[in-house]
């Protein structure tokens, strides 16, 4: 297929283009106008046809080419279905804010021959290409009798925290466990295929309605969740399931795309369980991608800004610091909810950089204060897995010349729950650098205290639900009090969050808190203003 020739090119870098046009990779250029202005060959070869002068994020959206699940470049690349290699890896990276780069690994073409074989090695299973084969068949048939069918999208919960805990062996030989599992609980006319390293597409053919596939998920969520025994070792994940069924006007890209977003919803939900499709999950999708490829233009264009919430030290009677929190400036949604998209960026690996950015900038802001103020930055979960955290944060650090001691990382429980040793040991190296590290939100998890015991944070946040006595009913203050003894007994200052009223202020200074946080004693404020707040000093105000 002869690629179209690129527009838009300033006749200065034809030789570039002329060298972009002989690479192998597949490679896709685009403008910060959202127009795809260059392909070559390899690209418009993988995606089936030619896709110069199309909308970026018309591509982006399109469910062959799923950029839901696009690490950007700096990470390890995730898989992206396409129209004819069925599952590759691909990156995608903003260039400076003048566009994007979108390039397919050479692992591709492998991946592309793999799915070209008529079974799995591993697990003797179907491959997509067969699935896709017998799924036009089956709806052929379906057609034809009047019947009905059923897929089934598998994705299993916590296998790669079990692949990379215990090792690919072990991963190796769960996988056939649950395959014989999945396997059992099928009937011998129905097909399973597997179309990824943990999913699994399951064609449930002739049902009698949509009863019969729920039954067969229900079964599935229970036998995959059952306890397994590998080689001494005890493991335990779980499976969620997107099913959709057949209509007349059915195809088969089309029911993979519907159990692809009932999945979705499924794992939303909370994991472990099933959804069926629904259309009203087709357009929430399409607000979710949409999302993402806002997210990342964000990214590179800089519309985010780090907002500053004081906290007081109640002994001082003074500010000792502030919290960086994130805010995201649309340009034509307005002000994004931070509810809204930070779990979407954890989801999709860009906490990573978003993390990364906010270090930078609270290091290079906070070194600008008073030498006394020190300034929190949250840290996600995922960053942590990341593995680069410790190395930003050094050079964070170094760039700005903001002394250790006065950066406040803060985690939540999640952030130790996943793989705790690892977690622990890289908070004891920005331990080591000087850094101080505070938990977030304490008495909102299971095993806040255990961890407490497994390391000496310096600070304990108070979540903002016992501060206003609805977290616990009556025994929100009770609980406040028990964590402010907590602190003082090991050495850790307590803050409490959501400060509003006087009131909440007297109550948590006689529990004996050490610092306070909320809208009583200071709204988050742009950097540019913090001068101005410190001057005014409005503590005596308050306090009279």
């Amino acid at each position: 297929m002869p690629a179209q020739p690129a527009r838009n090119f300033p006749p200065r870098v034809d030789l570039f283009r002329t060298a972009l046009s002989r690479i192998q990779t597949p490679v896709i250029l685009a403008d910060r106008e959202d127009r795809i202005i260059f392909a070559n060959r390899p690209a418009e070869k993988l995606l089936g046809r030619h896709i110069v002068d199309e909308p970026l994020s018309a591509l982006l959206a399109d469910p062959m080419f799923d950029v839901s699940t696009v690490d950007t470049v700096g990470a390890a690349p995730q898989w992206v279905r396409t129209a004819m290699a069925g599952v590759v890896p691909a990156t995608i990276e903003a260039l400076d804010g003048e566009g994007y780069l979108i390039t397919v690994r050479e692992s591709a073409a492998v991946a592309h021959a793999a799915d070209r074989q008529p079974a799995d090695e591993l697990t003797g299973l179907p491959r997509r290409r067969e699935l896709i084969a017998r799924l036009k068949g089956a709806l052929a048939d379906a057609r034809r009798s009047h019947a009905r069918l059923a897929v089934h999208c598998l994705d299993l919960d916590r296998f790669k925290f079990v692949n990379d805990t215990l090792g690919h062996p072990i991963g190796d030989a769960l996988l056939k466990k649950v395959v014989q599992r999945i396997v059992g609980a099928c009937r011998k006319d129905d097909l399973v295929a597997r179309v990824g390293g943990d999913e699994f597409v399951i064609l449930q053919t002739e049902i009698d309605g949509q009863e019969a596939a729920e039954a067969l998920s229900r079964r599935l969520v229970d036998l995959v969740s059952r306890t397994y025994l590998l080689d001494g070792h005890t493991v335990n994940i779980g499976v969620s399931i997107g099913i959709a069924l057949s209509d007349g006007d059915a195809t088969p890209e089309a029911l993979l795309r519907q159990g692809d977003l009932a999945l979705y919803q499924a794992k939303s939900g909370g994991r472990g369980r099933f959804a069926v499709f629904e259309p009203s999950m087709d357009s929430v999708m399409q607000e979710r991608r949409q999302l993402e490829i806002d997210l990342r233009r964000a990214l590179a264009l800089r519309e985010f800004e780090l907002v500053y919430q004081p906290q007081f030290d109640l002994a001082e009677s003074r500010p000792v610091g502030f919290e960086a929190l994130l805010r995201w400036n649309h340009p034509r949604r307005g002000r994004v909810s931070p509810l809204a998209f930070i779990p979407l960026a954890e989801e999709t690996g860009l906490i990573t950089q978003i993390g990364e950015w906010v270090i930078r900038t609270a290091c290079r802001q906070a070194s600008t204060w008073p030498s006394g103020l020190s300034v929190s930055v949250n840290v996600s979960a995922v960053q942590f897995r990341a593995g680069s955290l410790v190395e930003t944060v050094v050079s964070a650090l170094a760039q700005s010349g903001l002394a250790p001691y006065r950066l406040d990382l803060e985690i939540t429980e999640s952030a130790l729950m996943d793989d705790t040793e690892a977690v622990l040991a890289t908070l004891n190296r920005l331990r080591g650098l000087g850094v101080q590290i505070s938990m977030d939100d304490f008495g909102t998890g299971y095993s806040s205290l255990s961890y407490l015991h497994k390391f000496p944070f310096d600070k304990l946040k108070i979540d903002q639900s016992f501060v206003r006595g609805d977290g616990a009913g009556a025994g929100s203050g009770a609980i406040l009090r028990a964590i402010t003894g907590i602190g003082s007994s090991l050495g850790m200052k307590t803050t409490a969050e959501g400060v509003e009223t006087e009131e909440q202020l007297r109550r948590i200074r006689s529990e004996g808190c050490t610092q306070v946080q909320g809208y009583l004693t200071g709204r988050p404020m742009p950097a540019d203003t913090i001068s101005d707040y410190l001057d005014r000093h409005p503590w005596d105000d308050v306090t009279a």
